[in-house]
């Protein structure tokens, strides 16, 4: 079996088994992507693979450089990646994309060990400040304000507007026969 056909049927296995699941998704026929833990939760993670050509006799490519994990520290992205090669490393042959998955699920606590519940990013904490509001000018303080400035020459707003009215009479109606 070449390793084309082999990817199609992993894949066509992965949908089956994961067709409700709403934290796997396929991104394309060589690459997809599973959320690992509680939504929104500052100890879940998101795993991209993806398969080289030579899939599945050489080892998939295992990506956490998403943006969905930039709250994790480095170090357990690190470690999260090693952890994962090693175990990709250890099934080569076959396919592993599901045994990945299932074994990132079991061991989800001892590889987010590392990674503290609160956020501890620095550029976390300035998003969570208030911004300053700008000062909302009243309709008679914009008046002075152009006042003050110098823009009488301009026309009031509404200067060229037609008077309905007057002007659907001048028009007239059909004459009725």
């Amino acid at each position: 079996m070449s390793c084309n056909e082999e990817q199609e049927e992993e894949l066509e296995v992965l949908t089956a088994i994961f067709e409700d699941d709403s934290a796997f998704k396929q991104v394309s026929k060589t690459c997809v992507q599973y959320k690992i833990g509680e939504k929104e939760s500052l100890k879940s993670f998101l795993i991209e693979f993806e398969w080289p050509p030579d899939y599945p006799t050489c080892p998939l490519n295992i990506n956490l450089n998403l943006f969905y994990n930039n709250r994790l520290l480095p170090e357990v992205k690190e470690e999260i990646s090693a952890a994962l090669t090693e175990q990709c490393n250890s099934m080569l042959g076959s396919a592993m994309t599901y045994s990945l998955i299932d074994w990132a699920k079991e061991n989800h606590e001892e590889l987010m060990a590392g990674q503290p519940e609160v956020s501890t990013r620095p550029d976390a904490d300035e998003s969570s400040k208030k911004k300053e509001k700008k000062e909302q000018l009243t309709k008679a303080q914009k008046r002075r304000l152009t006042d003050r400035f110098g823009v009488k020459n301009e026309r009031a707003r509404g200067w060229n507007w037609v008077d309905p009215i007057k002007h659907l009479s001048q028009t007239g109606g059909k004459e009725d026969e």
